[in-house]
């Protein structure tokens, strides 16, 4: 018969667009305001008792919330009204201290039956709903102190190699600094040192003891110490902000040493400050003898045990790192080695079997110290300090390699966040949070609202005009343009695609194309129609001979729509994604719903005229 669909491609097209308004719906729910906290480690637990004191703290404070609920990793409590968000934060920084990160949320209210779907709303860009804003300082003397240790320890095997005694060598104030008996054992020394470490120069001083010398790092060196601990910090926090899977974020340098962190559209603002904030880092020692070391305690007690004071390896020779479990169920962390550090395991473990292995881990922390300020009220100063405790301390059986495991963590969620802290890469400086805020729309609300307003009014006035000028068939384009906003909407909160300014001007440009496609259909259809032909066969020859001019100038703003996604970045990849996304639903509502319609009023039945 002619212009019907079989009865499985209406079924095909009824299931599409109810998939699309399911997953389109949860935009429809606001979120609401929250607070959400969770433990500096991933390993402390936030039980009823820490919800119990937040909500008091609250009560007293004469804060209103609701829905409090604590899973044992992570608290969330909602509020009613947004503009309450600052202050809710910071009364319970005061009830709770340093140890709990407490972050600004907006919670979902998206309904069960849609989640139950996998149904979730759209992420809107930093434009339109704001995010989440760190300012994090990098702690350049920190990668100093590295480097001067490292130079220390190879100043000490060049003076070993070269038979130079010395009373003694150690570094002071960001200089190495060593004594000598006579002058030439001094000069000796200084042979040998400057022939091993090039980054070191002599410093000579009016005043200056004949018999020492000092040494500290050239300036070439130093700026790129800097520089270098700059850019492995912006790589390793983009691997990071990655992991966490934020659309389009902001990672960029600010100034001499700090970093600037803005995350749109995020849910877990807590677990994000937690993993951008966090400086962890691990360190394979040996145990020592005897008294030839440094003591340092156990995670899980109060014990201690003494390890060698210079590392085998450390985190930056981690190549992969992987959560899984043990045999006995308990979690661990599968750690592959690059061949630097499987080489200095291997060699280190070979003439150390049945000696003790120890796990260090290393975190650099930020605690809240409370503080009165000139007018009497408290004052909050965040405060860094490092924390050092062994995870693991194990004999060591047979010779290590380039693959081996780490124990002894506390729960899944710690080796899944050591994990995915490792496989971003080391930091090569202590980072810490100097600054951490919500932003507002970027462009104001009064801004995004004309936006709106316009899109609206340029919509109007395109439905006026199709029913104007094509009657009935006016209608199905401008049915089918609303079912492929709503099908576009769909899309994009399924592939988690982030909806910004720039994002509305390519939903407004596929409107357009839309219609355009429509217009192109319709046009000739009245030409066949003129040409003599009966509606039935006009209708079949207007969709089949406009196709190809509809795929034609779809197809090539396909292609242009793609080259600007791969080299642009920021509002011009949003604007290449919608406008990608819209062209492929444009082309299935305008070509193919619009038909379905028709098919559906006027297929299989003898007519006379078309309402077009």
């Amino acid at each position: 018969m002619p212009n019907k669909y079989p009865l499985w491609k209406n079924l095909l097209i009824v299931l599409a667009i109810t998939l699309g308004f399911i997953y389109a719906a949860p935009n429809l729910y606001p979120p609401d305001p929250a607070i959400q906290l969770s433990g500096q480690s991933g390993a402390m637990v936030i039980d009823a008792d820490v919800l119990s004191r937040v909500e008091a703290a609250l009560d007293a404070a004469t804060i209103d919330h609701f829905a409090g609920e604590a899973d044992g990793e992570a608290l969330l409590i909602r509020l009613r009204d947004k503009e309450q968000q600052l202050r809710a934060k910071e009364v319970i920084q005061q009830t709770l201290g340093g140890a709990y990160i407490v972050a600004l949320n907006l919670a979902p209210t998206t309904p069960e039956w849609l989640r139950s779907f996998g149904a979730a709303p759209m992420k809107l860009g930093l434009d339109l709903s704001g995010g989440v804003h760190f300012l994090l300082e990098v702690d350049l003397d920190a990668a100093l102190a590295t480097r001067l240790e490292s130079e220390l320890e190879d100043a000490k095997v060049a003076l070993r190699e070269a038979r130079v005694r010395y009373r003694s060598l150690e570094i002071v104030a960001a200089e190495l600094i060593g004594q000598f008996r006579n002058e030439e054992e001094r000069a000796a020394a200084e042979s040998a040192i400057r022939a091993q470490s090039p980054a070191l120069m002599p410093v000579t001083r009016a005043g200056q003891n004949p018999l020492s010398l000092v040494f500290t790092l050239t300036p070439a060196t130093l700026k790129d110490l800097q520089e270098n601990a700059l850019k492995q910090n912006l790589t390793s926090l983009r691997n990071r902000v990655n992991e966490l899977g934020v659309s389009e974020p902001l990672v960029s340098r600010q100034g001499k040493n700090r970093i600037v962190v803005e995350l749109p559209g995020v849910q877990d603002t807590a677990e994000a400050k937690r993993i951008i904030g966090k400086t962890a880092n691990l360190e394979f020692r040996l145990e020592a003898d005897g008294a030839l070391g440094e003591s340092f305690t156990f995670r899980d007690s109060s014990n201690a045990a003494l390890l060698q004071n210079t590392p085998i390896i450390t985190g930056e020779n981690v190549t992969d790192a992987r959560a899984s479990f043990d045999e006995n169920g308990r979690p661990q962390v599968n750690i592959t080695l690059d061949a630097g550090g499987g080489w200095q395991m291997g060699h280190a473990t070979r003439d150390n079997i049945g000696k003790r292995l120890g796990v260090l881990f290393i975190e650099y922390k930020t605690k809240l110290e409370k503080s009165l300020d000139e007018a009497g009220e408290t004052v909050l100063t965040p405060v860094p300090f490092v924390e050092k405790n062994i995870i693991s301390l194990a004999t060591v059986q047979a010779q290590l390699g380039k693959s081996f495991r780490i124990t002894g963590l506390d729960s899944q969620r710690e080796s899944s966040e050591l994990a995915l802290l490792l496989r971003a890469g080391a930091l090569a400086a202590p980072m810490y949070i100097v600054q951490e805020r919500t932003i507002g729309p970027s462009l104001g609300a009064e801004n995004i609202e004309l936006g709106v307003r316009s899109v609206t009014i340029g919509m109007a006035l395109v439905l006026l005009f199709m029913l104007a000028v094509y009657r009935l068939f006016g209608l199905y384009a401008n049915i089918a343009l609303a079912l492929n906003l709503v099908i576009l909407v769909a899309f994009m909160s399924l592939l988690g695609a982030t909806l910004t300014l720039p994002g509305i001007a390519g939903i407004v440009l596929t409107v357009g194309m839309a219609v355009d496609a429509n217009v192109l259909i319709f046009s000739r259809i009245r030409e066949e129609l003129k040409a003599g032909l009966k509606p039935q066969a006009a209708i079949s020859a207007g969709y089949d001979r406009a196709f190809v001019s509809i795929i034609d100038a779809n197809l090539t703003t396909l292609i242009v729509a793609l080259i600007l996604y791969l080299i642009g970045s920021g509002p011009v990849q949003g604007f290449a994604v919608t406008l990608s996304l819209g062209i492929i639903t444009s082309m299935f509502t305008s070509i193919v719903v619009t038909r379905a319609m028709v098919n559906a009023i006027y297929g299989g039945r003898k007519i006379e005229r078309l309402a077009i």
